[in-house]
């Protein structure tokens, strides 16, 4: 079986903590044993081997046990967390789910079974394997979901090298690419998975401090917020000796300050793709945007100023859309790199640079420089359509206190006049009380609605 050698290693640590939920810990030894229970309540349901279920709910005991009983019978999860009503209809029609599990929040969980046929050929091509699968739902910040179908075989397959023992709070979501490598990575490790009930900084920073996590896994939405809030101050951070951040490029100012709050934390860039999985890296240092990644499984280039993957852990393909490689197994990321020696530097994706009459914006470096401004709670910079210079750099601002929007105004592009290039300058600074970024906590490019 594709984790008998993960139920194995996890009998190691037999009464070592594997999770600590709600304050209450559980050990690897109930974490299999509530996996075995899965195995009886899926029997006792008719959920046989090989079917597609769909998970909904997120970390628990009871999530992750069942999470690793699907993937032991062979079935294809479609871990669903956070979803709205319609995007759930709408993916459970796409996967062809034949049956949901959910899990309340009180971890007690609700089996039913849907009347459907799997037909979908990238889908009969895995059961016919007789392997367990994973569909995960992209959840870029523009365009439309794609379903990524993946041979779970393939992505467990690096976590069989032993790595770090750590204590890790479970910030990613279970249906991301990134939350599924924090939870195996922990477990294959004997690690210990800190989940948390609410995402905003307090919430996290108290997990932090009472579980002595070691480890925080985020994204640089997140980071801002826990600047913006100082809840560093109000909780006892000192346990922590690793930050990742990722799904989003680093403004260097959002880095620059969370290198000064956490100075004993070391940071590092990650990178991953819902259609490849999560590659090695090493950022150059805690305060530098360049990083290198790959590892083994996965080979990277960059063609034309644009970064392309290759790796053994990538997906069998898309469900609704056609596949993204090429014929040498190659994918186009759609992100725009640098090179400096065996280092790279993201500098965002293609879809979302903004054409100035030929020269190029980048929204992350704006981003950056706007966060500076006294009063900045948060911005998102885009571009507008623009009859005469094609385009236009457009910047939505949250603030701190009430401020006149002309005076506002007229201070950010004072600011931005001897940091930035006229051209990148927002010709257009829109003030708006609403969240710009996703449950995920990433940022939203769309157009929002403005006070």
């Amino acid at each position: 079986m594709s984790v008998t050698w993960l139920y194995t290693r996890m009998a190691e640590w037999h009464e070592q903590p594997a999770i600590i939920w709600k304050d209450k810990t559980v050990t690897y030894g109930a974490l299999l044993d509530a996996t075995a229970a899965w195995h009886s309540a899926l029997d006792d349901h008719g959920v046989g081997r090989g079917q597609v279920v769909a998970l909904e709910g997120d970390y628990s005991p009871s999530t992750c046990a069942l999470l690793l009983a699907l993937i032991d019978r062979a079935a294809v999860a479609v871990p669903l967390s956070g979803v709205s009503r319609g995007e759930r209809e709408e993916f459970i029609e796409i996967a062809e789910v034949q049956a949901v599990v959910s899990v309340a929040s009180d971890d007690t969980g609700e089996i039913r079974q849907r009347d459907v046929t799997v037909t979908h050929p990238l889908t009969r091509e895995l059961l016919d394997l007789g392997d367990p699968g994973l569909v995960l739902f992209s959840s870029g910040a523009t365009g439309k979901n794609k379903a990524a179908l993946h041979n779970f075989t393939a992505l467990l397959e690096k976590f069989k090298t032993r790595r770090h023992q750590m204590r890790t709070i479970s910030f990613l979501l279970l249906d991301h690419i990134g939350g599924i490598n924090t939870l195996l990575y922990t477990l294959s490790n004997g690690g210990v998975v800190v989940p948390v009930e609410g995402r905003d900084p307090d919430t996290v920073c108290g997990a932090i401090a009472r579980h002595r996590v070691q480890l925080l896994p985020t994204s640089p939405t997140f980071l801002n917020l826990l600047l913006i809030s100082e809840a560093y101050r109000r909780h006892d951070l000192s346990s922590l000796e690793l930050v990742t951040y990722g799904t989003e490029v680093m403004p260097a100012s959002t880095l620059q300050r969370i290198r000064e709050i956490l100075p004993h934390a070391r940071l590092l860039q990650t990178y991953g793709l819902s259609e490849v999985g999560i590659l090695r890296s090493k950022s150059k240092d805690s305060g530098s945007l360049w990083v290198r990644i790959g590892g083994d499984g996965f080979e990277t280039k960059v063609v034309d100023g644009m970064l392309w993957v290759r790796a053994q852990s990538a997906m069998m393909g898309y469900l609704n859309a056609p596949s993204p490689f090429d014929a040498e197994g190659w994918m186009n990321t759609q992100d725009m790199a640098e090179i400096d020696g065996d280092y790279i530097r993201i500098l965002g994706r293609a879809t979302e640079v903004i054409n100035i009459g030929g020269q190029k914006v980048y929204p992350a470096e704006v981003e950056s420089v706007l966060l500076q401004v006294p009063n900045v709670r948060d911005v998102t910079v885009f571009g507008e359509k623009n009859l005469i210079t094609g385009q236009i750099v457009v910047a939505k601002v949250n603030v701190l206190e009430p401020e006149p929007p002309a005076q506002l105004k007229s201070r950010i592009r004072a600011f931005c006049k001897d940091r930035l290039a006229p051209y990148k300058i927002p010709a257009k600074i829109e003030i708006t009380d609403h969240g710009q970024f996703s449950p995920r906590f990433k940022k939203m490019r769309r157009p929002q609605p403005t006070t």
